[in-house]
């Protein structure tokens, strides 16, 4: 049984024996679930967004996804700050940001995401996205090639998964994402259950998270209201040609990486839920400036599986960049 099936029935509701208890999730080390990483805010088009800074130095900005937040990063941040400036954002409408009333499709996301760049002034900057937030910088460095020194990304919503060509090509999750654009069924399970934290975080990490990630992650979802940015999100992805804005922002994505001569690191682990062996394949083989590194076990929140790899990948690749 594959693991999408396993998350898809799961999120359903129904039973799998693989899913029957905690003690058959794999040993991990313990991962720390406090910080602290002071945390700063700044106004941004009306509204303010929150970060973590750690260190000085060249710029490095770390972009979570869908349903996380800054927090993500807070076992990583601390293996570049000794030599750079890391920061660690949260998106418009999520962890400790303003929720303003906009639908927050992916080009709203983005465009909060670039006037904060703007407003921290920050420069020949390193990039480092997962989920949703490795689209957002894929974009902005195919929007700023000058302003980007590198990239590195790990479980991306990006080519070549999307744009997915029909519902069927996304293979056992096809009716999960149909059901969340459905009018009812979207909103019942998003809105009113909160099942991106509640049921899909946790089943996507190779772990059991404790008290205190649950608690962050739960926390700028309280109530139903504040949930919007999180069933936005699915519903941006594309998928036959829909929403056609995205769409063709991934497609330009997809355009910009075969032609890119940018340092870039693929950070990925297994059992993923990217397929990760043609995935990889496909970057290694149209990314010019590709550099890959396996970090070990870990689902889709590789931050919360394997920070420790991913931390030690990303300061060894970052030291021979600034060789």
């Amino acid at each position: 049984m594959t693991y999408a099936r396993i998350l898809l029935l799961s999120l359903l509701g129904v039973s799998t024996p693989f899913m029957a208890t905690s003690s058959v999730k794999l040993p991990l080390p313990v991962i720390e679930e406090t910080h602290q990483i002071e945390q700063h805010s700044i106004e941004v088009k009306g509204s303010w967004m929150t970060y973590l800074e750690q260190g000085e130095g060249k710029p490095v900005v770390f972009v979570h996804g869908n349903p996380t937040s800054s927090y993500s990063w807070r076992n990583i941040m601390p293996y570049i700050a000794d030599t750079h400036r890391a920061i660690a954002v949260d998106l418009i409408g999520m962890g400790d940001s303003g929720k303003p009333d906009i639908d927050y499709t992916f080009k709203e996301q983005y465009q909060y995401f670039s006037r904060f760049i703007n407003r921290l002034d920050l420069d020949e900057v390193i990039l480092i996205g997962h989920d949703w937030g490795a689209a957002i910088a894929w974009l902005y460095a195919k929007k700023h090639p000058r302003k980007v020194a590198g990239l590195a990304f790990m479980e991306g919503v990006l080519p070549p998964q999307f744009p997915a060509e029909s519902y069927e090509s996304l293979g056992p999750v096809a009716d999960f994402f149909r059901a969340l654009r459905d009018p009812v069924l979207g909103p019942m399970l998003v809105i009113d259950q909160n099942m991106w934290i509640e049921q899909a975080l946790p089943a996507s990490v190779n772990r059991t998270l404790g008290d205190q990630a649950m608690d962050a992650y739960r926390a700028p979802y309280l109530v139903p209201e504040s949930r919007k940015p999180l069933l936005a999100w699915p519903n941006q992805l594309p998928i036959a040609g829909e929403p056609t804005q995205t769409d063709r922002i991934m497609r330009g994505i997809k355009r910009f990486m075969r032609r890119t001569n940018m340092p870039t690191l693929y950070v990925y682990g297994s059992p993923s839920v990217e397929r990760s062996p043609q995935v990889l394949k496909w970057y290694v083989e149209n990314i010019d400036e590709l550099e890959t590194s396996y970090v070990g076990q870990g689902l889709h929140y590789l931050p919360e599986d394997q920070p420790d790899a991913i931390g030690r990948a990303l300061e060894d690749w970052l030291r021979r960049l600034d060789d």
